[in-house]
């Protein structure tokens, strides 16, 4: 979400929210991960874990592969649009859903302050849209619960994507929501809803694809990489060095080769505004809230709307380098 589409009481709460979550990311992150249980309860909490001396590389490598898989736009036929991964259930089946919300929020961090991707302003909404009702929602209450010791290809796949649309299809409807209640547009709730849901229902089906696809191929190669492997099973003492250089490696392919693979058309949000609104180009309110929230983000924004041919692997270093030394800080604290 832009800043345009936003008032300032729906960010600050928006904002609110997000904090308190995160917080509470830390702390269990310092406690020890946790997982969701195998017997069925589905919430986040029910299985007490051990130490987790992988956690915290992959937390980086994984941060940077779904940062550089963020940047490849991939067009939706017959709809001039185009959807991107945003990676909470690919990251949660790999690291657990709080180090997951972690991470993906330091990926929104980064695109946002470093390349203005996403409002300043905005950057509480999008984190609770985006990293929130994937890693926190999505995944334990709709991906776990269809998992099961021995899924088959198959059944990993119908978890994906029914976990992916659904985490797609709630954000989009977050997105509307908070539209309707910042009151500072003119993108009426029912005609912005069905054109934001449609498009999106396309995105997440993209999205659970993929992320099938990974977990599938890491189950089959590096199980132990898979956080629900990782606690069922007696510590590995082996480094999974290779195969975290493996994925370091995607991630700067990936982000090397953005600009050709990326589609041009608008995303989905873009999209769906421009249907509603009649232009994706909305202005941010002419408030002070917004006035300096622009002032702040130009200042950091070292390579605006990624203007760079290397801005996939500056990013992908980036937020490599800001979550492998967050995730050490926050182990540091960590009980035995």
């Amino acid at each position: 979400m832009s800043d345009a589409l936003v008032s300032p009481p729906v960010a600050l709460a928006a904002g609110a929210v997000s904090l308190v979550l995160l917080g509470t990311a830390v702390r269990k992150l310092r406690r020890g991960q946790r997982v969701p249980g195998s017997a069925g309860s589905g919430t986040v909490d029910d299985v007490p874990a051990g130490p987790d001396e992988h956690l915290v590389p992959l937390m980086g490598v994984m941060g940077a592969f779904v940062f550089a898989a963020q940047m490849i736009n991939f067009a939706i036929p017959g709809t001039g649009s185009s959807g991107h991964l945003v990676g909470g259930i690919l990251l949660a089946a790999m690291l657990g859903p709080w180090a997951a919300l972690l991470t993906l929020t330091s990926v929104l961090v980064i695109q946002c302050l470093l390349f203005a991707d996403g409002g300043f302003m905005a950057l509480g909404c999008n984190i609770l849209n985006m990293a929130v009702l994937s890693t926190l929602v999505a995944y334990p209450l709709i991906f776990r619960p269809l998992m099961r010791p021995g899924a088959t290809p198959g059944r990993i796949a119908a978890a994906s994507l029914l976990a992916s649309v659904a985490a797609l299809e709630l954000g989009a409807v977050a997105v509307t929501l908070e539209t309707e209640a910042s009151g500072i547009t003119a993108l009426p709730l029912g005609r912005f809803l069905g054109f934001m849901l449609p498009i999106h229902l396309f995105i997440g089906i993209g999205e659970g694809l993929a992320t099938a696809a990974v977990i599938n191929v890491v189950r089959r190669y590096k199980p132990e990489l898979l956080v629900a492997v990782r606690q069922q099973t007696k510590p590995v003492r082996r480094r999974p060095g290779r195969a975290l250089a493996v994925i370091a490696a995607a991630a700067l392919l990936l982000g090397a080769s953005f600009t050709w693979l990326a589609s041009s058309d608008p995303d989905g949000l873009e999209w769906s505004v421009g249907k509603t609104a009649g232009t994706a180009e909305l202005e941010a309110g002419p408030d002070g809230a917004h006035r300096m929230a622009a002032a702040l983000q130009e200042r950091t924004a070292l390579m605006p709307d990624y203007n760079t041919t290397l801005a996939g692997v500056i990013g992908s270093g980036a937020i490599l380098a800001v979550v492998f030394g967050a995730a050490c800080l926050f182990r540091a604290g960590q009980k035995p």
